[in-house]
């Protein structure tokens, strides 16, 4: 078989796998009380009266606009229209921001700020307003762009977490291995994410600035040359903490960092960020990718060999992205036929092992290198949505239909 043909097969299934299976999963979760359920478990119990994670919500009205935008499905755009109701609820009516989580009925729960959480609802917020003309949406996202400026943007960075009327708090949940990070390469991810497509949507030169200057935060400071990868905790003077190497943010970083950098379309900082992102992909290779899977992190000296639904969804775009980049940029042709091999290895182990083969079920969060699930893990919640395999569905979709390589 081909190159194309391996490729057109490849986006045939996860066009079939997103229409069929992981939307209709998302839909069927929709409460008549508004939003999603907020939580289902491993056993696809549904927790009808858990919490609703505002990241989640983000993410599915990220997914169903953005499917929306693709297939012009008019029951994508009424369930994203659903996640937007629900979320303009989650907006703090008196000190700005928007909430962490609401109660199942949509009152304020957890109402500490996070610039993780916000960076979220201006992506899902800018691709809503673009799949539904929504001015007021648009100008949502841009009152949160201005939020995050205003509470969170530092000379050196981007802080975490505030308490509900923007007083300090430790961040407790982007923060592992007991590190208590005051900023995170993660949320410098998601952020950039986030400006990326409302900048790409609006053109303000003020975005596009703060896009660049995120864009240097990574290069200049979290980019870690020596080892080849992002560190991932800093304190708040942006010193590293901890010996942490995620292998699934930085095959993420390594095409969705391309991807903003095509959005502000500065050429210098382009060509910059190819040779960056190629390496992050090459050492995520060399590190992490066993058995036709990826691993998931390295803390110190312990490889955890977890098989995690996100990471190995964002590997498949990431190898894709760094065959594009050898073949077009390196003119090596042998490593992109490598990294090719490598995403569709990858998506026939998610074929294989990750997705539920159960009914009413989706992706499984996590398995051993077996196969064996974890049943400790969600189905859905504040975590588990249906933004990096949707996007992953969506992404191969649109670079195949380009003849990207």
């Amino acid at each position: 078989m081909s190159r194309r043909e391996k490729l057109n097969t490849l986006a045939a299934e996860c066009e079939q796998e997103l229409k069929g299976h992981i939307l209709p999963f998302w839909m069927n979760l929709r409460d008549p009380r508004g939003g999603f359920y907020g939580q289902m478990t491993y056993d696809l119990a549904l927790k009808k009266d858990a919490p609703k994670g505002i990241i989640l919500h983000a993410r599915i009205l990220w997914a169903f606009s953005s499917a929306y935008l693709r297939f012009q499905d008019d029951a994508y755009l009424d369930a994203a229209r659903h996640a937007y109701d629900f979320l303009q609820q989650a907006w703090d009516m008196e000190y700005g921001g928007f909430y962490w989580s609401m109660t199942a009925d949509g009152k304020p729960f957890e109402t500490n700020k996070y610039a993780y959480c916000s960076a979220f609802c201006i992506y899902g917020l800018t691709l809503y307003s673009e799949a539904a003309h929504d001015r007021d949406a648009l100008n949502l996202a841009l009152k949160t762009f201005d939020c995050i400026e205003a509470h969170f943007a530092q000379r050196d960075g981007y802080i975490e977490t505030f308490t509900g009327s923007w007083q300090t708090l430790e961040n407790d949940h982007l923060s592992e291995h007991d590190l208590h990070a005051a900023k995170t390469m993660n949320t410098t991810l998601h952020l950039i994410e986030a400006y990326a497509e409302l900048y790409r949507v609006t053109k303000y030169a003020y975005i596009g600035e703060a896009l660049h200057k995120l864009l240097r935060l990574i290069a200049d400071e979290i980019y870690q040359p020596e080892e080849r990868m992002l560190g991932v905790f800093f304190d708040g003077n942006l010193s590293l903490l901890g010996d942490l190497h995620s292998y699934g943010h930085d095959i993420e970083a390594s095409w969705l960092l391309d991807h903003a950098c095509d959005c502000l379309g500065k050429k210098r900082v382009t060509a910059e960020f190819r040779t960056l992102d190629y390496t992050l992909a090459n050492h995520v290779y060399e590190a992490a990718f066993r058995d036709g899977a990826l691993y998931n992190e390295r803390f110190m000296q312990d490889i955890d060999k977890t098989r995690v639904w996100w990471v190995q969804a964002e590997g498949v775009l990431g190898f894709l992205n760094a065959a594009k980049t050898a073949e077009t940029l390196k003119k090596d042709s042998p490593a992109a036929e490598k990294y090719i091999s490598c995403a569709l290895t990858l998506w026939d182990t998610v074929k294989n092992n990750q997705i539920d083969k159960r009914p009413g079920g989706e992706w499984l969060s996590e398995t051993d290198t077996d196969g064996t699930p974890h049943t400790d893990c969600d189905m859905a919640g504040i975590w588990k949505c249906p933004y990096h395999n949707s996007r992953m569905c969506l992404e191969v979709i649109r670079r195949v239909s380009d003849d990207f390589i």
